[in-house]
């Protein structure tokens, strides 16, 4: 039996500076796209009308930015409810956050890397059932890029395993994070891929990113994705089965149709996938 996900085939970032060419163009060539609720929250007028028009021809699910997942303080419950409101109002299918934290005492305007300890794992667990439990819906994680790891006790994905299945939520699967930090912190990139929970997939995301050095890579969202990120979707699929995929650029933002040729080869790359004993097994 196949895992039902929210979504289906290839998605797009949605970004504001994209609605004029995806009007001019249509939107045939994606079948989802994602936008971060706080963007979006609240917007009216002719662009929340726009936006309307948009969530309501294409199914979107949303990437947040500001749940502070792993954060000290008390989850912001009066948001959360507000982000509840925008998913039912444009029948967003998924929302998904990071497994990072980005507020304590005031917002930090950066993605902070959570301490891979057993304490930050039932921090983090309890936090994730409480917004499951306001929204009435599950919420997918997301592993994040991070490029320090302060008291570390275990793993990246030791970490990670222990949080979805402690907090008993969905996955989002950054494949461009899994080689940003098997360079940045030296573990073996299609190690951690084969040891993630495939039965908690939602879908998965693909970036470019930055080489600042041989072993420093900053995940930007700005450039093409890269062949060896490519790779990695490929033997993900190979491995877990085909599961939705979008890509992400959230700088240098080129053409629309530039953008659609990326797109259009996560669809190749779905099309020539091999379903394997062991990815059947996964998958279903």
């Amino acid at each position: 039996m196949s895992r039902k996900y929210p979504v289906r085939g290839t998605g797009l970032g949605f970004r504001r500076a994209l609605m004029g060419p995806l009007e001019d163009h249509g939107t045939a060539a994606v079948d989802f796209m994602e936008v971060a609720p706080e963007n979006w929250i609240d917007l009216g007028g002719h662009l929340g009308r726009r936006f309307r028009q948009f969530t309501e021809a294409v199914p979107f699910v949303c990437h947040g930015l500001s749940l502070n997942i792993g954060g000290p303080e008390p989850i912001d419950e009066p948001f959360v409810k507000r982000v509840g409101q925008f998913l039912d109002q444009h029948q967003i299918r998924c929302y998904s956050e990071h497994l990072t934290f980005c507020a304590d005492d005031g917002h930090l305007y950066d993605l902070m890397p959570i301490p891979f300890t057993e304490a930050a794992i039932e921090h983090v667990a309890e936090r994730v059932m409480r917004v499951q439990d306001i929204l009435g819906r599950r919420l997918a994680l997301e592993n994040a890029s991070y490029y320090c790891a302060p008291g570390a006790e275990m793993s990246e994905i030791e970490f990670l395993r222990a949080v979805l299945e402690r907090a008993d939520c969905d996955f989002l699967l950054d494949i461009n994070n899994i080689y940003v930090n098997s360079v940045n912190h030296g573990y073996d990139a299609h190690e951690f891929l084969r040891a993630l929970p495939a039965e908690r997939i939602a879908y998965g995301h693909i970036a470019g990113h930055y080489n600042e050095a041989h072993d420093l890579i900053v995940d930007t969202h700005g450039a093409d994705v890269i062949d060896p990120v490519w790779a990695l979707l490929d033997e993900a699929y190979d491995c877990f089965g085909v599961f939705p995929t979008l890509l992400e650029r959230d700088f240098n933002i080129p053409p629309l149709t530039t953008l659609l040729q990326e797109v259009a080869r996560i669809s190749s790359a779905q099309s020539s996938a091999v379903v394997t004993p062991a990815s059947r097994a996964n998958h279903g």
